[in-house]
């Protein structure tokens, strides 16, 4: 939607600013609380395996993979992939990316049921953040072709939609993460402050990712309205 330049442009500046503060605040706590060891000395590694364990997911695997905040949970291959700066280090940053990950694949494994939607509409999403906008400007150049404006709205609100179930989704992951790490004891009260700093603020990047595709979608229903007018 950025390289379409016109007057409704303007529309999506808040939502640049928005995900450029809500980065900011993430390298900014992630990097404070990497350097943030436990007392427990407990890694990333550690903290997921203890997690899946009690959970009785033994056969969700983890592995180590390269990149900073790469970390994510595979439920296609049923692994964890854990970054450098978390599969072994024992900061409170990356105990508390870890168990959010695990806290990923229990909501799988209990059938969370946001996730359950989230993975029903990954396809069309996957369609509608390749051709949605695409379809929308084509539809715009040629006036024969208004139909494709529509069909390229519509599979823009999939991505929409996406966008919004992810945020309970990452949310409850997140307080899962805390949850256990408060009950099993694996972080101290203050421990456990920096982890849950650095997990809110990750997680207004999704928040940040909502408004940004809402805004988009504005944007082209704007478009849209002017083309019929």
């Amino acid at each position: 939607m950025y390289w379409y330049w016109d007057s409704t442009i303007l529309i999506l500046i808040p939502a640049l600013i928005i995900g450029l503060i809500a980065q900011a605040m993430v390298k900014s706590a992630y990097s404070k609380y990497s350097k943030v060891y436990n007392d427990r000395g407990m890694t990333g590694y550690d903290a997921a395996r203890r997690i899946l364990d009690e959970n009785g997911l033994f056969n969700v695997a983890i592995e180590r993979v390269s990149g900073e905040l790469t970390d994510h949970y595979d439920p296609q291959s049923n692994v964890i992939r854990l970054s450098d700066g978390v599969y072994n280090q024992t900061s409170v940053a990356a105990v508390g990316v870890a168990a959010h990950e695990a806290g990923h694949a229990v909501q799988y494994a209990q059938g969370y049921f946001p996730i359950k939607i989230r993975s029903a509409i990954i396809p069309i999403t996957q369609l509608g953040s390749s051709l949605a906008v695409p379809l929308v400007l084509i539809g715009l150049a040629f006036s024969s072709l208004d139909v494709l404006i529509t069909v390229g709205i519509l599979l823009y609100c999939a991505v929409v939609l996406f966008q919004v179930i992810t945020l309970p989704v990452e949310f409850d992951a997140s307080s899962r993460a805390i949850t256990i790490l408060r009950s099993s004891g694996y972080l101290s009260d203050k421990e456990l402050s920096g982890a849950k700093r650095v997990l809110t603020a990750a997680a207004l990047t999704y928040v940040a990712a909502v408004i940004s595709s809402m805004l988009s979608l504005l944007r082209l229903l704007l478009l849209s309205n002017r083309r019929r007018r």
